[in-house]
């Protein structure tokens, strides 16, 4: 899954992306820097205490960071959403914290007024794509086909929930409607997160300027939200593992920051996490809600899905409580699937096929 980190000037946008990835940026670099995090499980820790495996892999999520989004400047904006076209999710960086030597972006000194400033982007961007394509139709020198005349109907449609300051995501679309514009990646439509950075003393307080405002927007448009504070997010990062967890208790939270929102993505994006064990490796793999055990497979190998024949399916719970997957067989627990059983979160698969 990738997901594009968004920001106006100076909200520290990409010291959240080097936090994700462990990547050191300059952030006044033009270049479009990507890199990887670890979705952090403890059920992967627990599981490879357990099977000592030679390898133990976790989920990962793809992080893009992209330069400053200027409202004033119609070329970067441009380049951004050129760099995010891709993406599955975006994450909205948007800055509480205050430091005298770093200024606010321009007519962004609240929050609330970044978040209004970014979102007004967001559906201009949208607008600008649509209106263009509209014009393209209707000025064509030919007659338009059936698929042309449904577009231009539905694009129509979408101007006017644009036009009202709306975002697309309020839009109930059908399946038929959404190939129709899939190809505009069109940004109103994706899935959203608001990250706040904090500094430590709004973060221990749980309060900054404008949060009302900023939480009352973030229910209206159904949007993901996370608390963050970038500088001690750093602190944490530096410590060993019983330094971290005395550090977290002293805050009196139970995770990181970077641990909490990958719950959030997970959540946002509608993914759920299996696992495979064995002597050779416990892996943590990325799978979208309500897939089916052959989806599983194919996440896996596509050799798997093309040979598919059944799939052994554990609950996390259940070998956790019984200790090992002998007991777990024994009180009758394992399941043997088909193609179409959904999958669930934790569940511990193996797979049968033959290619």
């Amino acid at each position: 899954m990738k997901i594009g980190i968004i920001g106006l000037p100076q909200v520290g946008k990409t010291t959240i992306f080097s936090l994700l990835t462990g990547i050191e940026v300059d952030p006044y670099s033009p270049i479009h820097q990507k890199g990887v995090a670890k979705v952090y499980d403890k059920r992967v820790d627990i599981l490879s205490k357990m099977y000592n495996p030679k390898k133990t892999t976790y989920a990962t999520l793809e992080f893009y960071d992209t330069p400053s989004l200027d409202p004033s400047d119609k070329k970067s904006r441009t380049q951004v959403f050129n760099m995010v076209q891709n993406a599955d999710a975006l994450l909205l960086v948007l800055r509480a914290f205050k430091n005298d030597s770093v200024p606010y972006p321009e007519n962004g000194e609240t929050a609330f007024k970044q978040l209004k400033l970014a979102l007004d982007e967001f559906i201009f961007r949208d607008l600008e794509i649509i209106t263009n394509r509209i014009e393209r139709l209707e000025n064509a020198k030919r007659k338009l086909d059936n698929r042309e005349e449904n577009e231009l109907k539905l694009l129509k449609e979408l101007a006017k929930v644009l036009e009202n300051e709306e975002f697309l995501s309020k839009y109930e679309l059908t399946d038929d409607q959404r190939k129709l514009i899939s190809s505009y990646s069109l940004v109103t439509l994706r899935p959203i997160i608001i990250a706040l950075n904090l500094d430590e003393e709004q973060f221990s307080s749980n309060s900054y300027e404008t949060k009302e405002e900023v939480l009352e927007l973030v229910k209206e448009y159904n949007f993901a939200y996370i608390e963050l504070c970038g500088l001690m997010e750093k602190e944490i990062q530096e410590l060993d593992e019983e330094e971290r967890a005395e550090f977290l208790k002293d805050l009196g939270i139970e995770q990181t920051g970077i641990e909490r929102l990958s719950k959030v993505v997970y959540d946002q994006l509608g993914l759920i996490s299996f696992f495979t064990v064995g002597p050779d490796e416990v892996r943590a793999w990325t799978l979208k809600k309500k897939s089916t055990a052959v989806e599983a497979a194919g996440a896996i190998h596509s050799d798997l899905a093309r040979g598919f024949i059944k799939a052994e399916v554990i609950k996390y719970k259940d070998l956790i409580e019984l200790g090992s997957e002998k007991e777990v067989k024994e009180k009758g627990l394992m399941k043997l699937v088909g193609k179409e059983h959904i999958i669930e979160d934790g569940d511990i698969i193996t797979i049968r096929f033959n290619v």
